[in-house]
């Protein structure tokens, strides 16, 4: 440990003071991200996952994603536009769609990796629904994800994807600069993923389909984001981390960030 010695009177005085002083800035600088408790989900967000035209699949995901403390969270209203990252078989722009209403907007973007590998090019019939009307779909790549002429948008999701844009070899740098110029100033970006183990970087990107959460912030800072929130509704602390969600037979250890453009 550190100790500090210093004179009374004179610049020694005025040295500890600052650094004093230094030492408290930086405590607050490094406190100053909120830790959200549990909160109460607004009968509005539960209407929306009580829709009675949800599909029971979707209420099956629900079990694992946590769609109503999500949706709190990300603070989505009526009448915002949202870009949706990673958006696969649309579960998460359905939820959004129905969140913005008919005076919103929310574009589906998917990667052509994803798009041929997983969904055959070929977007799920869930887009052709009419609760999907005020939803465009696009594929492009994640590194360049903003279709020409969409944006400025009120809310970025990025939800379970950060960690598959390693094994993509997508330009991280790249995307994470092109998101923060198509979000408003204030807006904010949700990052939702799979919590890898302590060292491993992004390092069990494509084995486990993990990423630590330290990896993500400190590219996204780079990128000029600020990280004001995170949530504990998918942490798990019992899960050992040694399998991929899609194997794991517990709740898989997720970690939940709010960022935004200042």
């Amino acid at each position: 440990m550190m100790h500090l010695e210093h004179k009374k009177g004179g610049r020694g005085t005025s040295a500890f003071a600052y650094a004093l002083r230094t030492a408290l800035l930086l405590t607050l600088a490094v406190t100053s991200v909120h830790v959200m408790a549990a909160q109460t989900i607004p009968p509005e967000i539960q209407a929306i996952i009580d829709s009675p035209d949800r599909s029971q699949a979707d209420r099956e995901t629900d079990k694992r994603r946590h769609p109503a403390d999500l949706l709190a969270f990300s603070g989505v209203k009526p009448g915002m536009s949202v870009l949706d990252i990673g958006s696969g078989k649309g579960y998460g722009a359905e939820l959004m769609a129905r969140a913005v209403g008919p005076k919103g907007s929310v574009i589906a973007q998917n990667d052509p990796i994803i798009y041929e590998k997983f969904m055959k090019s070929q977007w799920d019939p869930r887009f052709a629904t009419p609760i999907m009307k005020n939803v465009k779909t696009v594929v492009l790549p994640i590194d360049n994800p903003v279709p020409a002429g969409a944006g400025p948008f009120d809310l970025i999701m990025f939800v379970y994807m950060y960690h598959d844009t390693v094994w993509m070899g997508r330009d991280r740098k790249a995307m994470n600069q092109a998101l923060y110029q198509a979000l408003k100033p204030g807006g904010n970006l949700i990052i939702v993923d799979h919590a890898g183990n302590p060292g491993t970087g992004a390092t069990q990107t494509d084995s486990l389909h993990r990423i630590e959460a330290s990896v993500v912030q400190k590219e996204l800072e780079a990128a000029g984001f600020k990280l004001v929130e995170e949530a504990a509704f998918l942490a798990n602390p019992d899960d050992p981390r040694d399998a991929p969600f899609f194997k794991a037979t517990i709740q898989v250890d997720g970690f939940v960030m709010k960022y935004t453009k200042l």
